[in-house]
């Protein structure tokens, strides 16, 4: 009779490794970072140290968090409409070799457009700001949806295609039964790259639009550091992004192992 292995707060023995070393690195890092702007006195409008940043994250957390907000809720929009757009699309071009030979080359032009330059074209033709943002955001999370969903449908087993048209079943069926949970990990990884993706849209977006006010977000805040040289705020607000950059692809990266790990290989634990 096998052991199971003793889980401490919930978590396997092999978890833990994967979750203390990236810690202590970072602990590591952050000390040596302290230590090398404390030895070598550089001033802190050049680059301030962790304890700076802290200090000025706890000062100026109310105008943060609120820009803070602002730019996740253009994130989570984006995402939810590149998710919505991007499967629709996807189902489509593998319904009809047409249509995919049709719409896919433009999602690509999209995808190898930069952002940085027709972010300005977007803000000019749409006259609400926080839509323009939206767009923009959207632009650059849309195409690994699409794109590694549409890898997933056409990748499903051919011998379970036979099967089921074997059996009778119509094409909406061997797209709900088959085509859809076959797809189900291609799709989970595009959604883990375009959560960091639209969270760089949003960003980049708010930088070529300057908007200010009560409205504005992180990239924003940011500018107004870097003009009143206040670089230990502007750090903390790109503390800020990174953190959410991080909180959102873990977000997801559980959603994928909720989904998967009861029947899919890339989700299964080792003592399975």
């Amino acid at each position: 009779m096998s052991k199971r292995p003793i889980r401490i707060l919930g978590l396997a023995p092999e978890a833990w490794p994967r979750l203390l070393m990236p810690l202590m690195m970072g602990m590591l890092l952050l000390g040596a970072w302290e230590f090398a702007v404390r030895h070598f006195g550089v001033p802190p409008y050049v680059l301030p140290g962790p304890l700076s940043i802290g200090d000025a994250l706890v000062t100026n957390w109310p105008s943060l968090a609120a820009a803070l907000m602002v730019t996740l809720r253009i994130t989570v929009l984006a995402l939810l409409v590149a998710v919505t757009a991007g499967v629709v699309l996807a189902v489509l071009f593998s319904q009809s070799k047409w249509v995919e030979m049709t719409f896919l080359p433009y999602a690509v032009i999209l995808q190898v457009t930069p952002i940085v330059a027709i972010a300005p074209l977007i803000i000019i033709w749409v006259d609400n700001v926080q839509a323009a943002l939206l767009i923009c955001a959207w632009i650059v999370a849309f195409f690994p949806i699409v794109s590694n969903t549409t890898i997933g449908l056409n990748s499903t087993d051919r011998n379970l295609v036979d099967l089921f048209r074997l059996y009778g079943a119509t094409r909406w069926q061997t797209l709900v039964h088959l085509r859809l949970p076959a797809a189900m990990p291609f799709f989970l990884a595009g959604l883990r790259i375009s959560g960091g993706l639209a969270l760089i849209g949003a960003i980049v977006a708010e930088f070529v639009a300057g908007a200010g006010g009560a409205s504005s977000g992180l990239a924003y805040r940011i500018l107004e550091a870097g003009y009143q040289l206040q670089i230990p705020r502007m750090f903390a607000a790109l503390a800020l992004i990174s953190l959410a950059g991080v909180v959102i692809f873990l977000a997801l990266s559980l959603l994928s192992h909720l989904i998967l790990r009861r029947w899919h290989e890339s989700a299964l634990s080792p003592d399975r």
